[in-house]
Parts: C-alpha cells; structure tokens; sequence
C-alpha cells in the first residue's frame, strides 16, 4: 500500500522535476487523484485496524492468537481495499464531469482536489462540499476508533505497577502512535480545515509531508520494533565508528 501510495505522486514529480514538458491529461489528472484518494482511504483503515490490533494485544492477550487469526486479518485487509476503491467511484465520477476552461495549470507538484476544483469553470460547491464532508467521515472515524483504543490501552498501562512493564507495554504501540500523529496531523491540516486564511504554498509544504514524507518514514520507523533490525543499524554504527577510527 505504501509503494502504491508513493508511486502514484512521486514518478510524474520527479519527471517534471527534470523536464520542461509539465503537462498531464485531464483523464490522467483525475485518475491519479482517484488512486492517491483510494490508498489514502486505505491508509486510513489500516491505522484503525492496526489501533484495534494494538487494543486485543494489550487488553485481550489470552484471546488474542484465536482472534487475530491469519483469516481474520485478510478479512480485515480485503474489507480496507474494497470499501476505499468503492466509497471513492462516486465522488471522482461527477468530478471526471466537469468542465475545464481558461486557466490549466495547477499550483501543486500533482492532482489534488483543491486545485482541480479551483481550475473548473462550472459550479462546483455541490461536489466539493460533498467531497470533503466524505473526506472528514472517514479521517474522524478512523481517527475516533483509534482515540478509543488507546483510551483502553492507556487505562490497562496504567494498571500495571512496574515501570518496566509499563515500558514493555507502551513499546508494543510506539511506532503505531508515531505514524498516526504523522499522518493524521498533516491531513487534517489540509482538508478538514477552513478555507481561508491558507496559501497554496502551504498547502504543497502539507502535501509534501502526508504524500512523499510520511509514507517513506512509516516502513522505518515500524522496522524499528524489529531486534534485528535494531542489532543491525547497531552493528553497522559500530563498524562505521572503526572504519573512521582507523581511517
């Protein structure tokens, strides 16, 4: 999900980045908005899941290898893709029925609805109301379900009457937590907010972090959990440290 989420913004930028011909068909537009929206919403779902993960581990742990089963996850995994790609049809069908005139360039390094929306020259306060009104039911409620784990998890940490054990507890979450303050920050900084009183500039600076940032650190910082991983980086600090040393 992550390659996908990336890959959607990331090859078109870089070739701009190089190339004086900037342009993008409109099909293509809309359909990378498409996609950025669908693994977006993906996203969004895993964070829940992960959240309820985290909660059975932590709060349920006798139950948790008969819950959490291997089929019981695919479930999980197939019901995320499957209600991202579905509940995003119909708000990029009518905006595929739009029509666009005079001004084509869009302010932002890809197809964000924002700047679509602003490039129209038909009435578009139906759709976009519609759109970013989807757009908060699906970050409130994943976010809320997280909240609501953790609201548990917190609850059962503070039961436990050593700080090692606390600290065992709380490491089991810590890069869970970190991601989804990374992610949830930046993309409610930028759709479920005021209109006014922000510049596109700051609106790339937000798309920058969620689109390109955040999903390059999330496969980092959840490999830090793992102890080879950690040996490792350890290990290769150390040789670096003698290399240097002798050199």
């Amino acid at each position: 999900m992550e390659i996908g989420y990336i890959s959607v913004t990331m090859p078109k930028m870089l070739r701009d980045l190089v190339s004086d011909d900037k342009k993008i068909p409109v099909s293509a537009c809309i359909a990378q908005l498409y996609f950025f929206f669908v693994l977006g919403g993906i996203e969004n779902y895993f964070l829940a899941v992960m959240a309820y993960d985290r909660y059975l581990a932590i709060c349920n742990p006798l139950r948790y290898t008969t819950i959490m089963n291997n089929r019981f996850c695919l479930q999980l995994a197939v019901m995320c893709w499957l209600s991202s790609f579905t509940s995003s049809i119909i708000p990029i069908y009518f905006l595929s029925k739009l029509s666009f005139c005079g001004r084509n360039k869009i302010d932002n390094f890809f197809c964000d609805a924002s700047p679509i929306f602003n490039l129209s020259c038909t009435d578009t306060s139906l759709l976009k109301n519609y759109f970013f009104i989807l757009v908060w039911l699906v970050v409130f409620s994943c976010l809320f379900f997280i909240i609501l784990s953790y609201i548990h998890i917190i609850l059962v940490i503070l039961k436990i009457p050593t700080n090692s054990g606390r600290k065992k507890v709380f490491s089991t979450c810590g890069s869970h937590f970190t991601v989804v303050i990374m992610y949830y920050g930046s993309v409610i900084a930028m759709y479920v907010r005021p209109d006014h009183g922000y510049t596109f500039v700051f609106d790339k600076c937000l798309s920058v972090f969620y689109a390109i940032v955040t999903p390059f650190l999330n496969p980092i910082i959840y490999s830090l959990r793992n102890k080879n991983i950690r040996e490792a980086i350890k290990s290769y600090k150390l040789d670096y440290f003698l290399v240097w040393r002798t050199g």
